[in-house]
């Protein structure tokens, strides 16, 4: 059905028809108004939750892994996903913003320091990109709206975990799939959290 021709009541009739149709039997929870921001919050939740997993599946020796010479280690991959969330709150929503990182590309050889990092800037981007659409801001800088700025994020760390598995692959410590897919890839088809 197109809606956007009909005139606007009939318009709000067809999408309340269409939303009452997929919630048949409660299967999808419905996004309205008032849930959205959760769920989409809950994908950077899931995201951020898939890449600590990875840090902390990591084999021995694997936040030295570099892909080729040049390349930058699996540890300085980790920094470079941190530094560039809060670089980016710096510019955008400084509000949330933490301090900087000194560099961007630390070899920091401790998974803990480097997951309490993550930590810390997973929570700042979210109150970040929650603050903003819940007061009605625009970002300062960059994007039309935060959550593009959320989608940047999410696609740049799922770009980096591709890196850090091929980094291990060609160090010769890759992942087992069975091993790795219940911490990663099944964080994303869980369904228990909408229960």
């Amino acid at each position: 059905m197109v809606t956007s021709r009909l005139p606007a009541a009939d318009r709000i009739q067809s999408t309340k028809a269409l939303a009452a149709c997929a919630n048949i039997g409660g299967h999808v929870p419905i996004a309205t108004h008032g849930n959205l921001l959760e769920i989409i919050l809950d994908s950077w939740d899931r995201n951020h939750r898939i890449l600590v997993n990875l840090l902390r599946a990591l084999p021995p020796g694997g936040l030295e892994a570099r892909a080729i010479a040049s390349s930058p280690t699996v540890a300085e991959i980790f920094t470079h996903i941190h530094y560039v969330r809060l670089i980016f709150l710096s510019e955008d929503a400084p509000e949330f913003a933490a301090p900087l990182p000194p560099r961007e590309w630390l070899n920091e050889g401790n998974a803990d320091r480097i997951a309490a990092e993550l930590d810390a800037s997973a929570k700042s981007v979210r109150d970040a990109v929650a603050g903003r659409i819940q007061s009605g801001r625009e970002m300062n800088l960059h994007y039309d709206h935060p959550l593009l700025y959320l989608q940047h994020m999410i696609w740049h760390e799922g770009y980096h975990h591709g890196q850090i598995k091929l980094a291990l692959k060609i160090a010769g410590r890759p992942f087992d799939d069975e091993e790795i897919g219940p911490l990663t890839w099944d964080i994303w088809l869980d369904k228990a959290r909408r229960e």
